[in-house]
């Protein structure tokens, strides 16, 4: 397995079939996934895992395991993505955790770590996070991260429409 970021209690690697249970403790929980109009299937699940391993092969990054260097346990999953935004794509923060492990910290500090990341590693100019207009936790996670709201876009997900707002942060230079 492909490590890619340590942070104090963190490790960060790459996704595999291995953890579709692990995955399926966050997608299927109707709570965790208000912000999705609400739990996956375990074919929406394996597709979203499907969907994380070709990013891996087409950009060299995407929504990775977080994992608790404790336990060992795979406690969420947080990365960098290419997302549709209007007319463009834009490089995102994405963050996504079994509910069990919410309020700990663990989404800032992963986040942050794939800031750096974004901007060490992929010299990005800036990096932002894509987060529905209901979501406070997530929007509280990209304030901590630094990161500003600058627009509003409404997606069409799974019947609904929904507004999501872009928070954004520039590289300092």
């Amino acid at each position: 397995m492909k490590m890619i970021l340590e942070t104090e209690r963190l490790y960060l690697r790459e996704m595999n079939q291995n953890d579709f249970g692990s995955l399926c403790k966050i997608l299927q929980d109707e709570k965790a996934m208000y912000a999705y109009e609400g739990a996956f299937s375990d074919a929406e699940v394996q597709e979203w895992l499907d969907r994380q391993i070709a990013r891996y092969q087409k950009w060299g990054f995407g929504l990775w395991a977080v994992i608790l260097k404790e336990t060992n346990e795979m406690i969420g999953q947080c990365g960098l993505t290419m997302q549709p935004w209007k007319e463009t794509e834009v490089l995102e923060i994405g963050y996504l955790f079994q509910r069990l492990y919410w309020h700990n910290g663990y989404a800032i500090e992963a986040a942050r770590a794939c800031k750096k990341y974004a901007f060490e590693k992929l010299d990005a100019k800036e990096v932002c996070s894509i987060i529905r207009d209901t979501n406070t936790a997530s929007q509280n996670v990209a304030v901590r991260n630094g990161m500003a709201a600058a627009d509003r876009w409404t997606k069409h997900y799974r019947g609904a429409d929904m507004p999501h707002d872009r928070y954004v942060v520039k590289r300092e230079i």
